[in-house]
């Protein structure tokens, strides 16, 4: 279609290999072949999940025990090796998933080969290959270019310039770079891992760490309890030995073997091995179940990042848009002949991009048309040019209206400017054809320069088809508190028109070539506006990063070449399965299927991930601050350790490893909030330092009634299984029908180990007595009492967090309320699931509210007798749980199944009420289902009794509250908080803290 010309550099006519030659060097193992880096490999899967420092201490552990005989005791080992085998096999599963659909949609590497062009998988490129090279691919191996026609390429991901690098005969393209104009060819030097990207910028590849605050965090605890087992492990050994006898007696005697086992089982309760399994499958499921719905991810903490998120930068070309560009009209301002045959010229040349196409079909080619000299397009000039050896005379350009013509383009008062703002505003986008009498020279394709004497010939307008699902996904992020910018390489007035189109309220965009260079001026600018246009790639990149130095936390989503720079540098890059293949190998998530409307689904589930992780988080980080607050005790008091190796293997399975295996799966749309460490410890430390000192105290105690080292194991372990219980349906709350199943089920599994007669042998349960039985139902009940000022207190935290991170600042564009947004992990906020249609709503969601809502003092009186007599039923319950020990045998099943019955029935009591308030169904049937027990036990007594004035009052009020509860149109009126108008202060407020303002505070 073309010559080389002067401004070209051409090699001589290069056919590339042939079949045979290909084959040698297939046989010498010179291909590309490497390693996909769309997922996590399997040896650095088995080496997170097996070879890890705490693994290796429970190994040792384990092996000490066999050594020892004591294999009874070594149950944990099991239960780590468990965890390593589900961790490796759940990351697996996901690893195949993503691997499939990266092996489906990996970019392909065009080749000539016997002088025809194919397109293969780059792993097939071999060395001498010749790679054909065109606008938006990415080069798959190092190359020596042999011939450029405008030829330019990026290499800011390899070398950290920023400016595209224009390639003639003789230089060298290197692997992982981004062809962003023109075409050309180059010969493979370099494959596989001698390829530059393989070897020296591994910032190029596509698997790379996204900043995930869950797994920072969790690898902090991690450094914590690894410097503090050593040193506390020594203190309970020595502690250990004193209490056998001193180290020689302990050594002569052979109780040394105790010594060293109940230390084991200090040191073992300190570590939190199924944190990080339960990490490791919250993403891995995340990512599999994003796999399924056609959404490829990079990196697995990639799910958790986008749910950070708290402004989403869009294209609108192929985001807002379906991508498909259809040539609309051209207006003719200049009869100029030839304008038709340059048209068709450029529709027509090999790199024409999506645009240039549309224009095959209006403007045919009748002959071939050579040119003489021509300028490639370029995404950061926004124009291209061509002189013809026998067409049109003169230069003819194509190219942006502002970018070709400057402000006259956007003067309404001359023709041109006219045209472009009144058919930019209907939303369509447009180009201009200008002719220039005198030909393109070589200064001027050197130069890049625009010809002198351009006019204008036809202003050229192209429509893009909305995409359907585009309105729905923004309306959901700005509701979410996500602050959404658009900008785009397009004529801003196009931009806003689509914009407006979609459901964004604004008036005109913000022209880009009116950006001020100093950096620190865009970020105000990008908070004062939502559409931006006429943007060129550098800076998009700039515009981002100009994002992120605000403290945002940026997406951005695209398609193009032009907008692989700032995907790169977003924290979140999005990229469409139609877009450049450069584009898609630097985005941590790929929309396969290119739907927009997958995004809040992605939201969705990072946000299941970060909220559900949070909740586990609290269980393991509780038990190994009790753990190590056990440990240091005991280790100071000299005392010895109150619990066997298989006694906490067997409470901690059952009270936190299988129930978090349920909690961090389970649906959960709660908002993210930063500080998830934080928070965290501000639960777990105070709960965890609870229980070991109600542990300390019992064993005091319990030494001092003369209990056998039998009975006090016993009722330490019941202690701790109720109130580990306890705990977890604390951070259960609100309670769902499957949270009350999984408790439920836990709880009915604890009374069989201490009912079933095989099980307490094997766990060395035995009758802790009469006075063993009060002191533990003592403890348990002042233990509970404690967790639930733990609870309150740490909800206060929370609150004063929230507000902390809200300082007065002015809503961002594009965000909105939120209505329904969940609180911050940790503050009990309702499903919707057990909402109601009557149940309250947060009149300011998606606010920072100061809470002044007043409770209606029925509510305030059912709550507390909610909570008292929760705690009573509960202390009831283990009583009669403990009389098993003292009735005949027949009697034994019976009593423990009342006794579990009532236990559990008194903690949900309490875990309904924590939600009564906010008029769940749940909750609701649960205080009716209390209540009912008390009005039955009252019928009882006055029947066997004298008529009781108290008694009826008791039952008149238990069925008035029941009415209360279940009247529909008064349970909304007396069960919703009153917030008076005169003092009820609601800031509606958004910035780089987005998502931790828009969080209601807990109710």
């Amino acid at each position: 279609m073309e010559q080389a010309t002067a401004d070209e550099n051409t090699a001589a006519d290069d056919r590339g290999l042939t079949a045979a030659e290909v084959a040698e060097r297939v046989a010498a193992g010179r291909t590309n072949a490497f390693t996909a880096d769309s997922s996590r490999s399997v040896g650095s899967i088995v080496r997170a999940n097996v070879f890890t420092l705490f693994n290796g201490i429970v190994a040792a552990c384990f092996l000490v025990l066999l050594l020892l005989g004591r294999w009874q005791d070594a149950l944990f080992g099991v239960a780590a090796l468990s965890n390593a085998v589900i961790g490796c096999v759940q990351e697996f599963r996901a690893k195949a998933a993503l691997d499939r659909l990266a092996l489906l949609n990996a970019p392909l590497a065009r080749v000539r080969r016997d002088g025809t062009d194919a397109e293969i998988a780059p792993a097939e490129v071999v060395r001498d290959d010749v790679l054909v090279l065109r606008a938006g691919d990415q080069v798959s191996a190092d190359a020596v270019v042999v011939s450029s026609s405008g030829l330019q390429i990026d290499e800011s991901m390899l070398t950290g310039e920023s400016d595209a690098v224009d390639k003639r005969l003789d230089d060298e393209a290197l692997s992982g770079s981004i062809v962003v104009a023109g075409e050309g060819t180059a010969r493979v030097v370099r494959v596989g891992a001698e390829s530059h990207a393989n070897t020296f910028a591994a910032e190029a590849k596509r698997f790379q760490l996204v900043s995930s605050e869950l797994r920072t965090s969790i690898d902090r605890v991690l450094t914590w309890v690894g410097w503090g087992i050593g040193p506390i492990g020594l203190l309970v050994l020595n502690a250990q030995m004193m209490v056998a006898g001193g180290w020689a007696e302990a050594w002569q005697q052979g109780t040394w073997s105790q010594a060293v086992v109940n230390t084991i089982a200090a040191l073992t309760a300190m570590i939190p091995l199924g944190l990080v399994l339960m990490t490791s499958i919250a993403f891995a499921v995340g990512a599999a179940r994003l796999a399924g719905q056609q959404v490829l991810v990079n990196e697995l903490p990639a799910v958790e990042g986008l749910a950070r998120v708290d402004v989403i930068c869009l294209d609108k070309t192929g985001t807002l848009t379906a991508g498909e560009i259809r040539f609309d009209a051209a207006l003719t301002l200049d009869e100029q002949s030839g304008w038709q045959d340059a048209l068709g010229w450029y529709g027509a040349a090999p790199d024409a991009n999506a645009t240039a196409r549309c224009l095959r079909e209006p403007f045919p080619v009748e002959r071939p048309i050579e040119a003489a000299r021509r300028i490639a397009f370029s995404s950061a000039r926004k124009w291209s040019a061509v002189s013809f050896s026998d067409g049109p005379r003169g230069t003819w350009v194509l190219g942006a209206p502002e970018m070709v013509f400057g402000d006259d383009a956007s003067d309404a008062s001359t023709p041109l400017g006219a045209a472009v703002t009144r058919l930019a505003s209907s939303g369509r986008r447009t180009l201009v054809l200008a002719h220039a009498p005198s030909a393109l020279t070589d200064d001027d394709v050197s130069a890049e320069r625009l010809p002198a004497d351009l006019a204008a010939v036809a202003v050229l307008t192209f429509v893009e088809a909305v995409r359907p699902d585009a309105a729905e996904a923004l309306a959901f992020f700005r509701a979410q508190g996500v602050g959404v910018r658009v900008i785009s390489g397009d004529n801003p007035r196009t931009v806003a028109a689509i914009a407006r189109e979609v459901g964004l309220e604004v008036d005109e965009g913000f022209d880009a070539r009116r950006l001020p260079d100093d950096d620190a001026e865009w970020g105000a600018l990008l908070e004062q506006h939502t559409v931006f246009g006429r943007v060129t790639p550098d800076q998009k990149k700039r515009m981002v990063t100009a994002l992120q130095a605000r403290g945002h936390v940026v997406a951005m989503t695209g398609d193009g070449v032009n907008d692989a720079l700032a995907i790169k540098t977003a924290d979140i890059g999005i990229a469409m399965n139609s877009g450049a293949a450069a584009t898609k190998a630097v985005a941590r998530l790929v929309l396969l299927d290119g739907r927009f409307s997958h995004l809040p689904s992605v939201v969705a589930e990072g946000r299941r991930v970060i909220a559900n992780i949070e909740r586990v988080s609290m269980l393991f980080l509780t038990k190994t601050v009790y753990a190590t607050g056990l440990a240091v005790l005991f280790g100071a008091l000299v005392m010895e350790f109150p619990f066997l190796p298989r006694q906490l293997s067997i409470t901690d399975g059952l009270t936190i490893g299988i129930p978090a295996f349920f909690l961090a799966l389970l649906p959960n749309a709660q908002r993210y909030v930063p500080g998830f460490l934080r928070r965290s410890l501000s639960f777990a430390v105070p709960a965890g330092i609870v229980i070991a000192v109600a542990l300390t105290v019992y064993t005091r105690l319990a030494m001092g009634l003369g209990l056998s080292v039998e009975q006090l194991r016993t009722g330490a372990t019941i202690i701790l299984a109720i109130v580990a219980i306890w705990v977890l349906t604390v951070l259960s709350r609100p309670v769902t029908r499957v949270k009350v199943l999984v408790i439920g089920a836990m709880f009915v599994a604890l009374t069989a180990i201490f009912t079933v007669p095989p099980l307490g042998e094997f766990f060395q349960l035995q009758d802790p007595g009469a006075d063993g039985s009060v002191l533990v139902t003592l403890v348990v009940v002042l233990a509970l009492a404690a967790i639930e000022a733990v609870r309150f207190g740490h909800r206060r935290f929370v609150r004063r967090s929230l507000a902390a991170l809200a300082p007065g600042a002015g809503a961002a564009p594009g965000a909105a309320e939120a209505p329904g947004a969940g609180a911050a992990p940790g503050a009990d906020a309702a499903p919707a699931a057990d909402a109601t249609p009557g149940a309250h709503a947060d009149p300011a969601a998606g606010a920072a509210v100061r809470d002044t809502r007043r409770r209606p003092a029925v509510v305030t009186a059912a709550i507390v007798l909610v909570y008292v007599g929760g705690l009573l039923n509960t202390a009831l319950g283990v009583v009669v749980l403990l009389a098993r020990y003292a009735v005949t045998p027949d009697l034994v099943l019976p009593v423990s199944l009342v006794g579990t019955a009532t236990v559990l029935l008194g903690l949900l009591t309490v875990a309904g009420g924590s939600a009564l308030s906010r008029g769940s169904i749940l909750a609701r049937a649960l205080l009716t289902g209390y209540l009912a027990v008390l009005i039955v036990l009252q019928a009882v007594a006055m029947a066997l009794t004298e008529l009781d004035p108290v008694l009826v009052v008791a039952l008149a009020a238990a069925v008035a509250v029941i009415a209360a509860v279940w009247i529909p149109g008064r349970a909304r009126r007396w069960f919703r908080p009153t917030e008076p108008a005169a003092h009820a202060t609601v800031r509606t407020e958004t910035g780089p803290r987005a998502e931790a303002r828009n969080a209601p505070p807990a109710a």
